[in-house]
């Protein structure tokens, strides 16, 4: 898995505070619409669509976070430590790409994004990159419930997913990149999450 630390266009977009900060990649063509499946983890480095799965961390913003990856049996578990710099939060961002170019999607025939996720430790939210939002201000979800001890099958609708600073718009849901999972915290705490596959439906 490739992991990319922020390039510093990138650092102000860390301005709000409690909202899941993930800052994918985002590209200027087009391509055919999306499959519903994004990433059944059956492969320890590219997603369901055979793209790189990328991890992005706040080393460029100062902060310290860590993280580690295990696969096991289909099954991607992530763990590390959130250590935020100074006014800043901290985070670690698991980004996979809809495709391996990074061409925005056509997913319009769904509601939203599904994971089956067993949240052990910290805060974790979805967040869906479109090449319509220029200052990473991404469409995010509100932080998922902690299910430490069982799997759960999480059902996120693209509707309530809310930009964080920027003026509220709708997601456009023909022009998506990625959808990312956004472990995040104001202070050093850890975190530790596996996910099982991600989806549209």
């Amino acid at each position: 898995m490739k992991i990319r630390s922020l390039p510093s266009p990138r650092i102000l977009a860390l301005s709000y505070v409690l909202a899941a900060a993930c800052l994918a990649l985002p590209s200027t063509s087009h391509a055919a619409a999306g499959n519903a499946l994004v990433d059944d983890f059956s492969h320890p480095e590219h997603t369901s669509a055979g793209a790189t799965r990328i991890i992005i961390t706040d080393k460029e913003t100062g902060g310290q976070s860590t993280v580690t990856e295990q696969f096991d049996a289909g099954v991607l578990k992530m763990s590390g430590q959130l250590v935020p710099g100074r006014g800043r939060p901290a985070f670690v961002s698991l980004v996979s790409l809809l495709s391996p170019q990074g061409l925005p999607q056509d997913v319009s025939a769904y509601q939203g994004v599904r994971l089956r996720v067993k949240l052990k430790k910290g805060m974790l939210a979805v967040q869906v990159s479109s090449t319509d939002v220029d200052n990473y201000d991404y469409h995010t979800s509100a932080p998922m419930a902690r299910n430490p001890d069982a799997f759960q099958d999480v059902r996120i609708p693209f509707n309530t997913m809310k930009r964080a600073w920027s003026e509220q718009t709708s997601l456009n849901l023909k022009n998506v990149t990625a959808v990312n999972l956004v472990a995040v915290g104001m202070t050093k705490e850890d975190f530790a999450y596996e996910v099982d596959d991600i989806a549209f439906y």
